[in-house]
């Protein structure tokens, strides 16, 4: 009968052996990511890529973007916000108490229509 330990080593030698026998250096080679020159040349490759001015045309662009809301924009929207959540709270306790009132009714006329059978007897 094998121990936990024979069991385990035989896990590890099969695991392994099924690993390429540069596996250890592809890993680390990811790890470290692109060497220096390799980054070079994917920059050169990009900037290649783009049109001339495309930095002034995006700073251009970036400029005309509408800027930080204003505390009044702010104060507009937490107004709204907290009005919808009110009148969703208003709405749900309206249609609670309405379902709840025809179940008391309902309850009421059976106990009525009982009382009467009730009486008649």
């Amino acid at each position: 009968m094998k121990t936990e330990d024979q069991a385990w080593r035989q896990l590890q030698q099969h695991a392994a052996a099924q690993l390429h026998p540069d596996f250890s250096q592809r890993v680390l080679r990811a790890a470290h990511g692109p060497a220096v020159d390799t980054w070079q040349q994917l920059q050169a490759r990009g900037a290649s890529s783009l049109r001339p001015g495309f930095a002034e045309r995006v700073l251009r662009a970036a400029r005309h973007l509408p800027g930080v809301p204003s505390f009044i924009d702010q104060i507009a929207l937490g107004a709204a916000t907290a009005g919808v959540c009110l009148l969703g709270v208003l709405y749900v306790h309206s249609r609670s108490t309405q379902h709840q009132e025809e179940i008391n009714l309902a309850r009421w006329e059976q106990l009525a229509a009982e009382v009467q059978e009730y009486d008649v007897q």
